[in-house]
């Protein structure tokens, strides 16, 4: 999946192009707009916490972070004499998945409560009135989607391809 971005200028716009693309069979949960505080967005699909925050990035990092400090931290358990009563694998194992839930946990917590910066550049537009489109596509049908939205809203400006994103989201 690659994530597009389009700034569009007005709600009715943004109406229209949600609406081609949900005959295009772009399922209703790709697509993400996020709007000025305020704008009343209607039947329009509003960007949710995953997309606004940096909550996966922080889950991603807290997995990863936790999961090698715990997993260190049976390491250090099971060189201790006396200590690991229990299978010093078992130990282990069970450190780096208490280390990995807990960073993950740690970790979303904090990344819920920060702004993307990912929508920094998109800031200004926003602010001015205009609503950025987020759509996760399937690879293939990138220049697909982007040549339907040229084609029938040339004042929608394309605003870029992010390479990837989580899949879990």
């Amino acid at each position: 999946m690659r994530r597009l971005y389009f700034l569009v200028p007005d709600a009715a716009t943004a109406h229209t192009i949600v609406d081609e693309l949900l005959v295009a069979r772009i399922a209703e949960k790709h697509i993400h707009i996020l709007a000025r505080d305020g704008t009343p967005l209607g039947n329009l699909p509003e960007a949710g916490l995953a997309q606004k925050t940096d909550l996966i990035p922080a889950i991603e990092r807290g997995l990863g972070y936790g999961g090698a400090t715990g997993t260190i931290a049976g390491l250090v358990a099971i060189s201790i004499p006396g200590v690991a009563v229990i299978s010093a694998g078992a130990l282990v194992v069970a450190l780096a998945v208490a280390g990995t839930v807990l960073g993950a946990w740690v970790s979303s917590m904090i990344g819920i409560s920060i702004e993307s910066p990912r929508l920094k550049q998109y800031e200004q537009a926003i602010q001015s009135g205009q609503f950025l489109m987020m759509l996760d596509v399937p690879v293939a049908r990138v220049d697909e989607i982007h040549a339907l939205i040229r084609q029938h809203h040339p004042d929608a400006s394309p605003e870029g391809v992010e390479p990837a994103i989580p899949a879990f989201p």
